[in-house]
This record gives structure tokens, C-alpha cells and sequence, in this order.
């Protein structure tokens, strides 16, 4: 029983944090299309959420599959794909912190340094901050998927 609450805390974290990254690319094509104010004041008062709340999921969904990891061990197939699972949550929360994270640090300086220059910085990083977005909405859909799967195949005989 205790492993088949684990297995659901970390899938509904692991879908919680995925509904952040799908909110991202369901927003791109829109966004992409916004002049440097408007998209300045989106991104500068929309997301504060996804920060705080956003980042308990993130890290709570890669904590959990990680001990799921060490929960299935001894259950093939599941332990693979439990694996492949908890990679890919934590290579899209890597790249979140390789990519995204640093444009959010530079607009937060641009914003106590020169209020002024926030659309243009947003501008020169607009690119790096969506696409990197997408790209961590892969690997984490990737991640949910092997999750989910994992399940699927551990089925009593």
C-alpha cells in the first residue's frame, strides 16, 4: 500500500509541475508576437506563482522519483522506467536551471538597476527564456511519461 501512495504523491507532483511547462508553450506563439512593453508586463507579473508554488512541485516530483527509484529496485520492468522518469524530471529541472533561470536573474537585476530597461532586456532573452521553456517541457513530458508507464507495467501477475 505504501508504495502505491508513493507511486501517486509523485505522479500528482510530477503532472502539477508539467502543467507549469505546458502553460509555457500553450503561451509561446501568442507571446512571441507581443511588442517589448507588453511582454515585459507579462512576464514581470504573471509568473511570480509559478516561482513559489511552481518550485515546491519541481522539486518535490524529483525528490519523490527518486525514492520511488529505491522503492521499485527490485521490481522489473518498473525500476527502468521509473529511472528513465526521475532523469527526466531532473534533466528539465537542470535545464531550467541552465537556461531559464539565468534570464529571470538578469531582469531581476535589470529591474532593481534600470526599471526603464526591462522590456529590452526581456527582448534580447525573449528567445532563450521560451525555447528553454519548451525544451523543459519535453524532458519533463518525457519523464511524466516513463513515470506513468512504470506503473502501467507493474501490474500484479
Amino acid at each position: 500500500m505504501f508504495l502505491t501512495v508513493w507511486r501517486f504523491i509523485t505522479l500528482m507532483l510530477a503532472a502539477l509541475a508539467l502543467t507549469m511547462e505546458s502553460a509555457h508553450v500553450l503561451e509561446l506563439p501568442q507571446k512571441m508576437q507581443y511588442t517589448a512593453p507588453m511582454y515585459a508586463a507579462v512576464n514581470t507579473t504573471l509568473y511570480r506563482y509559478f516561482t513559489l508554488v511552481g518550485g515546491v512541485y519541481q522539486i518535490g516530483s524529483i525528490v519523490a522519483a527518486v525514492v520511488l527509484v529505491f522503492l521499485v529496485r527490485q521490481r522489473h520492468p518498473a525500476r527502468g522506467w521509473t529511472l528513465a522518469g526521475a532523469l527526466g524530471l531532473l534533466l528539465a529541472f537542470a535545464l531550467w536551471l541552465a537556461i531559464v533561470a539565468p534570464v529571470n536573474h538578469e531582469v531581476a537585476q535589470a529591474i532593481q538597476a534600470s526599471p526603464a530597461s526591462v522590456p529590452d532586456v526581456w527582448m534580447q532573452l525573449r528567445q532563450r527564456w521560451e525555447y528553454g521553456h519548451a525544451a523543459g517541457f519535453v524532458l519533463h513530458l518525457l519523464g511524466f511519461g516513463a513515470l506513468v508507464w512504470s506503473v502501467l507495467l507493474d501490474r500484479p501477475t
